[in-house]
């Protein structure tokens, strides 16, 4: 699709006639709705909607569209959000020492399954700076301590201010933040393996593999100051046998991570995700 749209994600309390009212809002204007979805929770008694319109013919300047529309949700109570589809998000990839996802998700970038620009790269280990260098991103090595934590998430806020990030993408960055910076900057998507809580801490796959797995999976999340359970965006799972050893359930693993964060990514950018309560409704 050529022509820029605009999307609504909405969530309020349940009531009649919200549909019409938020259809109305945009066919008064001059809308042509394209893609709407909805569900109701109904023991949160909420109702939660994604909407989204052809900007062409569409009677309000963009700069008019959130105060117009806050007038008719204020009323509703209700949260809400205004996507361009036309903007291109800026991404920050953090990782450790491990390549597979950060590989996979500059792949799919250069590929142009989703669009973004990945112009920063942050990492606690020097390791992969070459791989960033190969292809034009800017690698910033940070090494975190006990000691240095605070003045070095301070640095990372500078970072992400300096290069206009809107997102920031761990793809296995083996290090938590703090509840602070969490605050400071929210829009973060996390991927580990589904073994949590069950194998914590290292090497989960070996503690797996000693336990006689029959699924292992990987789970793409926001980040929150609880760790490791925040809203959850994507998840999968692979069956595993007996014939199967650890680098084999590594090896699918890792398969798993790769393309349940892409999803996760992906689902994001394209504002197809509305977050309430620490869980998620994912409209695809």
């Amino acid at each position: 699709m050529t022509s820029p749209t605009a999307t609504l994600l909405i969530s309020c309390p349940d009531q009649r006639g919200l549909v019409a009212k938020f259809a109305n809002f945009i066919y008064s204007n001059g809308g042509n709705i394209i893609h709407a979805d909805q569900h109701t929770d109904f023991a949160a008694g909420l109702f939660l909607t994604r909407i989204e319109w052809q900007l062409t013919g569409f009677n309000l300047p963009r700069e008019l569209i959130a105060p117009a529309f806050n007038a008719i949700a204020q009323p509703l109570q209700a949260q809400w959000e205004l996507h361009f589809s036309d903007t291109v998000p800026r991404i920050a990839i953090w990782v450790s020492q491990q390549d597979h996802c950060l590989l996979d998700l500059i792949w799919r970038n250069r590929a142009k399954e989703f669009t973004a620009e990945i112009p920063l790269i942050i990492s606690n280990h020097p390791h992969l700076r070459e791989m960033a260098e190969q292809f034009g991103i800017d690698y910033h090595y940070l090494p975190i301590t006990k000691e240095n934590k605070i003045e070095q998430e301070a640095k990372q806020l500078e970072f992400l201010q300096q290069y206009k990030i809107d997102l920031v993408v761990l793809a296995k960055y083996m290090q938590i933040l703090s509840a602070d910076f969490i605050t400071k900057f929210p829009q973060i998507i996390n991927i580990h393996h589904s073994f949590l809580p069950a194998f914590v801490g290292a090497n989960p796959y070996h503690k797996a593999f000693e336990r006689g797995v029959k699924i292992i999976g990987a789970t793409a999340h926001y980040v929150t100051s609880d760790l490791d359970a925040g809203p959850i965006i994507e998840q999968d799972v692979v069956r595993v046998s007996h014939r199967d050893e650890v680098e084999d359930l590594i090896r699918k693993g890792k398969d798993l991570e790769r393309v349940v964060l892409a999803r996760a990514v992906r689902l994001h950018l394209q504002n197809r995700v509305l977050v309430y309560r620490n869980r998620t409704v994912v409209f695809e």
